[in-house]
């Protein structure tokens, strides 16, 4: 071992702005955490494991280096940007790309005792405390939209709701928007244009004859009859 960081090449000396503390990343390796970060979406932490440094290390480097990027003109086209989801909705329906929508978790502190709401952080799925938001994206999976926070408590279907993408799709342009079974009763309130999978109970069964032949074989074999798959000797 030669007591260099994992991913850092020997010799290669941190850069540091101002007089602030040296960073543990090269200016290639910041410049590099940021555009994946700005064309993927990928959070900091991710970043953070990719590059075998802290959270924060990634969060500082990110900020530093996209006022740079604006300096010279690498900007997101405003004609492009995306800030509601009125706009996202309007983008999926003029591109004709299908989005995809669907509520994520963060795990959070439980709130302070006595705190009126308490309650409310708990989420029915995971049993812990926790945050919800919606994300929209396109089908390869870019980032359009992420919503503001709801307590871990809030469905899915109520959050959605509770944003105006109901009102949204119902009044807007032709989109398909797939989504998991939390959205169910979306597809009917937009005119078709959420996709969900079908209700346990709507899912489609076998044959109604072939059901009624299998009922009455099990009845017959139950009862030590000639509902036997066995052949009987001749």
């Amino acid at each position: 071992m030669n007591g260099t960081r994992p991913g850092l090449h020997p010799g290669r000396a941190s850069g540091r702005i101002g007089a602030g503390a040296k960073h543990r990343l090269v200016f290639v390796d910041r410049l590099l955490a940021t555009l994946v970060h700005l064309r993927h979406g990928v959070t900091h932490d991710v970043l953070a494991c990719w590059f075998g440094v802290d959270r924060s290390t990634i969060t500082r480097a990110i900020g530093e280096v996209r006022p740079l990027l604006a300096e010279r003109g690498c900007t997101v086209n405003p004609g492009v940007r995306l800030r509601t989801l009125a706009e996202v909705v309007d983008h999926l329906g003029s591109s004709g790309k299908t989005g995809i929508v669907d509520g994520t978790e963060i795990r959070v502190r439980r709130p302070a005792a006595g705190r009126k709401d308490r309650d409310r952080f708990i989420s029915g799925k995971n049993k812990q405390n926790a945050v919800k938001t919606m994300v929209v994206t396109h089908g390869d999976g870019r980032v359009l939209y992420c919503s503001p926070t709801r307590p871990g408590s809030c469905a899915d279907i109520t959050h959605a709701r509770q944003l105006g993408l109901v009102k949204l799709l119902a009044d807007g342009p032709a989109v398909e928007i797939l989504a998991d079974a939390g959205y169910q009763g979306l597809g009917a309130q937009t005119g078709g244009r959420v996709i969900t999978p079908p209700h346990r109970k709507f899912k489609k069964n076998a044959p109604t004859g072939t059901r009624r032949c299998t009922s009455g074989n099990a009845g017959r074999t139950h009862r030590g009859g000639s509902g036997s798959n066995t052949a009987s000797p001749i």
